[in-house]
């Protein structure tokens, strides 16, 4: 299991160059606003040390790591709900994913046009919010309608219901997006209202990570500028998360021979790339984690969600591992690395057994047992 992530944003802000250096899949990249038509769609591997950690001792044939999928979706402009610019077939595409990524302009530069006019982080974002939420009343307001003619025939989970979509539908009109509106308030012991929500698949419900695209000075994300402080502050009031990248270093690095990748993020007092922050930040946006299977042929990554159980966390092998599971081998990296070997693990009984009840950790090294 992976997760699909859209990236929006107005015209030239740097969405296409970010979406080239996750996937390195030469997406069209220009100084004028709808260079991108059609979506591009890419993958990329989630890095993880750990991998190499657990190759050093089990030496597989093969590491294949978790992925991400990303879309890089037209920049959007003011009423694109109503068909401006290119209008909603953008606004369909982003429905299609988990999550938002969306990148905000936190530079300067007089070098390259804004769409606006000038750069203005805050306004920027509620531009593509208004926009997103304008769209989202559409669908609310549709689906409030119907409900509000069944109401009369009196029944409790339509009454719930309707009582939801219309709280929502206000909401909405106040320009609030949908991830913030107080659901448990109305679900209460009625699934029907959670199933209803979940079935109008609101743009606005899902989870954003606002992308700060700074200059290079900034580029190893310790640091400040005016417009990050706004974007921060936002994200918060929104129950969101910002991280800060430099789009155009992340381009470059994306295209470098490893060695050369590894000096130039010397050069810019960096850790490590801009983008393993994006993932780490998304993962932990959309509640992800990663177990390990490991053996001699392939050790690979798989991605799951905080608090799965051993017999879900089985699922996203095949569905025939959970659907017969029996038990899971668990080990953890550090004892691996403490001991030596997997052989000693087991002598030293650092290899437990964990039933259907178990809650599956990150990091959790898995070998399952099934019977189907």
């Amino acid at each position: 299991m992976g997760f699909k992530c859209g990236i929006v944003g107005l015209p030239n802000v740097g969405k296409s160059t970010i979406f080239n250096a996750l996937t390195s899949a030469g997406a069209a990249s220009a100084n004028y606003p709808f260079c991108t038509i059609d979506p591009n769609v890419g993958r990329v591997d989630v890095p993880d040390p750990r991998l190499q950690e657990l190759d050093r001792y089990v030496k597989a044939q093969r590491i294949v790591p978790a992925s991400m999928e990303f879309v890089d979706i037209a920049g959007l402009v003011r009423g694109a709900s109503k068909g401006e610019g290119l209008g909603n077939q953008f606004l369909g595409h982003i429905k299609s994913t988990h999550a938002i990524a969306h990148v905000v302009r936190c530079f300067d530069d007089s070098d390259i046009t804004h769409v606006e006019g000038g750069v203005d982080p805050l306004r920027d974002i509620e531009i593509i919010n208004t926009e997103l939420v304008l769209a989202d009343m559409g669908t609310v307001e549709n689906a409030n309608g119907r409900y509000q003619k069944l109401m009369k025939t009196g029944k409790k989970d339509i009454v719930k219901v309707a009582e939801m979509l219309n709280a929502l539908q206000n909401h909405l009109n106040d320009l609030k997006p949908a991830r913030v509106f107080p659901l448990a308030d109305y679900v209460g012991d009625e699934p029907a209202v959670q199933k209803a929500y979940e079935e109008l698949h609101l743009i606005t419900a899902k989870s954003v990570l606002y992308v700060c695209n700074v200059e290079e000075s900034l580029a190893d994300g310790s640091q400040d500028n005016e417009f990050t402080k706004k974007v921060k502050e936002h994200a918060t009031q929104e129950k969101a998360e910002a991280v800060i990248i430099c789009g155009k270093i992340e381009e470059e690095l994306s295209q470098l021979s490893p060695e050369e990748k590894n000096e130039m993020i010397k050069d810019f007092g960096m850790s490590e790339p801009g983008l393993n922050r994006l993932i780490r930040a998304g993962y932990n946006l959309l509640g992800l984690q990663t177990y390990f299977t490991a053996g001699e042929k392939e050790i690979r990554a798989w991605t799951i969600h905080k608090g799965d159980k051993a017999p879900a966390a089985a699922g996203v092998i095949h569905s025939d591992f959970e659907r017969g599971f029996i038990c899971a081998e668990v080990y953890t990296i550090p004892d691996l690395v403490r001991v030596g070997a997997r052989a000693k693990l087991k002598d030293q009984g650092l290899i437990r057994q964990e039933g259907r009840d178990y809650v599956v950790k990150d990091g959790d090294v898995m070998e399952f047992r099934f019977n189907v």
